[in-house]
């Protein structure tokens, strides 16, 4: 008994113009906007259209192209999200390194209260 497949593959015709994804479009989009309007949004979005229009354009079996815009699309977005990251550990770590603790706080309240007494 042949099993039919699941995904079956239509062969590339050679000389026909290969058409480019959309999900590969809208990753690059997406990615340029996460630089100059969407920061973390943006970025999500560009990760997530490029990794389907990757998975898009190699199960096209050669019919699709739009590799290298799914690829610049994924960079802005990782590179983007990576730059958030960071800075929220900098904010983190200054305001933990110049916010006096609990101790502190309560001996220069301590000193101040002092000649009130």
């Amino acid at each position: 008994m042949i099993l039919p497949e699941s995904n079956p593959q239509v062969p590339a015709i050679p000389g026909a113009p290969k058409k480019d994804s959309g999900l590969a479009i809208a990753s690059l989009v997406c990615g340029i906007a996460a630089w100059i309007i969407f920061p973390v949004v943006a970025a999500i979005a560009a990760v997530i259209t490029g990794h389907l229009a990757k998975k898009e354009i190699r199960n096209s079996n050669g019919t699709m192209s739009g590799d290298g815009m799914a690829l610049a699309g994924l960079l802005l977005g990782y590179i983007q999200l990576g730059l958030f990251v960071l800075g929220i550990i900098i904010v983190l770590v200054v305001i933990l390194a110049f916010v006096p603790s609990g101790k502190d706080v309560l001996t220069g309240l301590t000193m101040l209260a002092a000649p009130l007494l």
